[in-house]
Formats: C-alpha cells, sequence, structure tokens
C-alpha cells in the first residue's frame, strides 16, 4: 500500500535520513535542505514533521559532538555514539509512524523521541 500523495515527500525524507546512517553525510543534508523548503507551504500537522526532522538534524548533530568529544575522554569507548545513533534511528521511526497515520509527530520539540 503506497503512502498517500501529501505524505510521500515525507516518507522520503525519513528514509533519506536512515539512508544517512549508512552512506554518510549527503542523504543526510539533502533531506535537510528539502524539509526547510517544503516546510512553508504545508499543512500544519505536516509542518510539524518537517520541523521534526529539522530538529533531529541539529539535536542528532550536537549530540553526536558531544558523543565524540566523550569517546575521546574516555579513551576508545564507543558506547556514547552508539547511543546516538539508536536515539536517531527511533525518532525516525516514531516519526515515520506519525506520519503514516498522518498525525503530527507526538512531542515534536522534544529533545528525546
Amino acid at each position: 500500500m503506497s503512502p498517500p500523495p501529501e505524505t510521500r515527500v515525507g516518507h522520503v525524507l525519513y528514509l533519506l535520513y536512515l539512508a544517512g546512517l549508512v552512506s554518510g553525510f549527503v542523504t543526510l543534508l539533502i533531506a535537510l535542505v528539502v524539509a526547510y523548503v517544503y516546510r512553508t507551504d504545508a499543512a500544519p500537522w505536516l509542518r510539524a514533521h518537517y520541523q521534526f526532522l529539522i530538529s533531529t538534524f541539529w539535536i542528532g548533530l550536537l549530540y553526536m559532538v558531544a558523543a565524540v568529544v566523550l569517546s575521546v575522554l574516555i579513551i576508545g569507548l564507543a558506547l556514547p555514539p552508539l547511543l546516538v545513533t539508536a536515539w536517531f534511528v527511533i525518532r525516525c521511526i516514531v516519526g515515520w509512524r506519525a506520519l503514516h497515520q498522518r498525525l503530527p509527530p507526538p512531542r515534536p520539540s522534544s529533545w528525546l523521541w
């Protein structure tokens, strides 16, 4: 079953975010730019998803920088970046699921999920 037309861009952006974990930073940047472009003309519930994606990128970047610094300070401990990756994946799944149900993401301004 394909997603409704108004949610297709959002679904693609969530997929690009998740693909960014494998392919690198490029797909994340593409999705970020598209989210910035599409959020202005979107319906309010869709605008919340674009804002959620934008926040996910910037908060995730901040968390990852902090995680790398912690990993360097605690010699060789890879746990902080793995936790940030898990947070990122969970946040994308939560957003994807809400988008599929045609609802705004729960707690879009939260720094957790």
